[in-house]
């Protein structure tokens, strides 16, 4: 480890030549002082290591540059950092736990055997610096998949673990409806005028892009005075710590009454999305020509500039997964400056950030995204290139035709679990960014939609911020072990090694099947059961999958009293039950295409058994359970029905998503609570309801089973208020052991060889699949 350790660091003291400036750009800067962000770094500081081992870190912030950067010196007593930003100054901090200390900080928590003495760096030290302007943080969805419930310690926890991987430019959408409240009720609404217009609190991401309205309200007031008070600690500490929050503008939504106060109006409505019915479909669109826009806009910023005051740097949608009315570019040129404008109305320095999420849609040709992106002055809008490990935007807009953008990290949809990542794309595509011909490139991002999953993807792309070339794949996940478990061991290597020649080596093909990889579809044990069957996709051999399992096994010895060891060993096991259910899939649907009732039950049997174990094993770790998404819901009730009608929220939410299943498990968690009282129950019907058919010689009934399913799992789950376990039970170490050893017979069937390639062949591939399965 340590001639690594001292490989890289000769390595990140050079910087990347810079993209073309943007002097448009040069107010972003941190709204603090340097004496306070010195001392919010250093409270960072105390916060990870507790106040005595603190007090041995000494931080100097001395002002923000274009590239931030940070040097950093050791004795051997005392570390001290120097930096432009109180954020590069906790990157400084996290880079010496890692590089020198052996370290990690993670959303599942820390691995802090920190040596003593400390890592001494002989003066001048080291100094790096970031390779680019911003590193961005947040899928507009992300606040919903994945903090809805946050309290402040959350939120504090969270903002440290922001700070210490360089994040500048954060999202920052929390409390906007109280904003959005004051600023129509400054216009003539009502509290009541306003409770269709926005979701409930699991669903206000999709109601503030206007994809639907209502769902999950109405919005209690106690939700939107507290969550204004969350924001102004979240907006407070953010800007202590020198990071430039992106507060929401106005894209033009408005409330369904609008017109009784104001019927001059023009208005229309967008169309319908993922099949809402009319009372929460098609949210309604101020037209951007219309003079209300401005004025409602401009009001908001002004009202929000009141409220929390401003960094000058707004996100706004209007066509989110919505294509616009009309693809003339004079429309969309009239759209763009209406966005933009109504932001400088109230600030003349505003800058609007946009995700480019709509740029996937075939609406958006050449001609129309020209228009639309050319709208603002170039320099004043940047764009969020929002999966660009996937389908780069920039390559086919001529670097968005001048408009500053951040290379983007999407990753996830739904804050589902698949061990899954693009490996060489993010270790590649950052530096492919920057070299393009013209490149327009300011920054790099995270924007999942949910996170809690595959931390070492996250790990990897937060080091883009200063890492100088494409890393040794191999070299750094042998680091990353040791950061995370704290020591060498061999086993531990080689599980991680198979994990990158696996499920990390997911292509662009796999990253971009976006049908496929967004939520259930992903995973047998989530999924709805169906006839006719597709597979999940599959873009490695399994087996290299359970051998990585072994392996930790083979480790647990030594590591088994590390809690991100345990939480690594659970997440691959679940993993490879995941994909070993799809043997069991199989059995079941060539047992009923071959009128098998015997058959039937074996894989039947196996099926519901294997879940049972995914319970088990779920269960003994605190980051995959049910009970404490739905605790953390309820806490935000202030009454007795406001407390549940959080749960309801939360467990739609992961779900049906939607009064009916709209979007169906699009955001399924692998979670103890909902295997056994969701997705187990439907699976138990299914099997039962073919063996009934099977043994009356009748047709499976696709319809029927939806049916019944619905009404007697799927809407009851949603509206239970049975509590469930918020603490683990049972030693992962042991179930892990014990379950391995269960399944090893069928992890060595041949099925698993085959399965990558019929899982590419979509029906004939399953058919193969059926039929091999007969045959065996």
């Amino acid at each position: 480890m340590k001639s690594w350790m001292i490989a890289v660091c000769l390595v990140v003291v050079g910087h990347v030549s810079a993209m073309k400036d943007f002097p448009t750009l040069n107010h972003l800067r941190p709204s603090s002082s340097i004496a306070d962000q010195s001392l919010a770094a250093q409270q960072l500081i105390g916060r990870v290591l507790g106040v005595d081992l603190a007090s041995h870190f000494n931080v100097t912030v001395t002002g923000a540059k274009v590239l931030d950067s940070f040097n950093i010196i050791s004795d051997g007593n005392t570390v001290s950092i120097t930096a432009t930003t109180g954020v590069a100054a906790a990157m400084g901090f996290y880079y010496y736990l890692k590089v020198h200390c052996g370290c990690q900080f993670t959303w599942a928590g820390q691995q802090l055997n920190i040596p003593s003495p400390l890592p001494a760096i002989a003066q001048p030290g080291i100094t790096i610096m970031a390779n680019d302007r911003f590193r961005y943080y947040q899928n507009v969805c992300t606040v919903s998949y994945s903090m809805a419930w946050w309290d402040w310690s959350q939120w504090e926890q969270h903002i440290d673990w922001m700070a210490m991987n360089g994040i500048n430019l954060p999202l920052a959408f929390t409390g906007q409806e109280a904003v959005f409240q004051k600023t129509y009720m400054k216009l003539g609404f009502t509290a009541d005028d306003l409770k269709m217009h926005w979701g409930g609190p699991a669903f206000l991401a999709w109601s503030r892009m206007g994809n639907m309205h209502g769902w999950g309200g109405p919005l209690p007031q106690s939700w939107i005075d507290n969550q204004l008070a969350l924001q102004h600690q979240i907006l407070a500490r953010m800007r202590d710590l020198g990071m430039i929050p992106v507060l929401p503008g106005f894209s033009g939504l408005v409330p369904e009454n609008f017109t009784r106060l104001y019927p001059n109006a023009s208005v229309s409505q967008l169309s319908d999305w993922n099949g809402f019915d009319s009372t929460y479909c098609c949210t309604y669109l101020l037209d951007f020509e219309d003079p209300m826009f401005n004025k409602i806009g401009s009001t908001f910023i002004q009202t929000m500039q009141d409220e929390f005051g401003t960094d000058h740097i707004y996100n706004a949608d209007s066509f989110n997964e919505m294509d616009p009315k009309s693809s003339s570019p004079s429309y969309l040129k009239t759209a763009g400056s209406a966005v933009y404008n109504a932001m400088a109305t109230a600030d003349p320095q505003a800058i609007w950030l946009m995700q480019g999420w709509l740029f996937q849609s075939p609406f958006w040709t050449p001609e129309p995204t020209k228009a639309y992106l050319t709208s603002v002055p170039i320099g004043k809008m940047i764009v969020l290139d929002l999966i660009a490990e996937g389908s780069p935007i920039y390559v086919r807009t001529q670097s968005f035709y001048g408009q500053p953008f951040i290379w983007c990290m999407l990753h996830n949809f739904g804050g589902t679990m698949e061990l899954f990542g693009n490996i060489d794309a993010i270790n590649n595509g950052p530096f492919k960014g920057r070299q393009f011909t013209g490149s327009t490139m300011v920054g790099i991002g995270l924007t999942p939609e949910g996170i809690f999953q595959n931390e070492a993807i996250y790990e990897f792309m937060n080091e883009n911020a200063y890492a100088k070339s494409p890393r040794n794949l191999t070299e750094w996940f042998t680091n990353y072990t040791v950061q995370r478990y704290g020591s060498y061991h061999s086993d531990a290597d080689q599980a991680w090694q198979l994990l990158r020649q696996t499920v990390y080596r997911g292509s662009v093909r796999s990253t971009m099947g976006l049908a496929q990889l967004r939520g259930s579809a992903t995973s047998v044990p989530t999924l709805r059961p169906q006839l006719p069957a597709r597979y999940p996709p599959v873009w490695y051999d399994t087996k290299l999958l359970y051998m990585a399992w072994k392996h930790m096994l083979n480790a647990a010895p030594k590591f088994s009293n590390n809690s991100l060891f345990r939480y690594d060993l659970v997440d691959i096991g679940r993993n490879s039950l995941q994909m070993l259910s799809i043997q069991y899939y199989t059995a079941i649907l060539a047992a009923y295409q071959n009128q098998s009732i015997d058959a039937l039950d074996k894989a039947g049997g196996a099926m519901m058994n294997i879940l049972s174990d995914l319970e088990l094993l779920l269960g003994s770790d605190p980051h995959f359970l049910l009970g404490p998404w739905i605790r953390d819901a309820r806490s935000w009730g202030v009454t007795a029905s406001e407390a549940d009608l959080m749960e309801y929220n939360a467990r739609n939410q992961v779900t049906l998503w939607g009064p009916t299943g709209e979007i169906r498990d699009y955001a399924a968690k692998q979670w103890a609570g909902l295997i056994s009282g969701y997705y187990a129950p439907r699976w138990g019907k299914f099997i039962g309801m073919l063996a009934l058919c099977v043994s009356q010689g009748t047709q499976f009934s696709q319809t029927e089973y939806n049916e019944v399913v619905l009404e007697t799992i799927e809407e009851p789950f949603c509206a239970d208020t049975t509590q469930v376990p918020v603490n683990p039970t049972g030693d992962s170490v042991e179930i892990s052991a014990a379950l391995y050893q269960k399944y090893l017979p069928d992890m060595k069937s041949d099925f698993h060889s085959k399965l990558p390639v019929w899982a590419t062949q979509g029906e004939s591939g399953l058919k193969q699949a059926i039929s091999w399965m007969y045959n065996n």
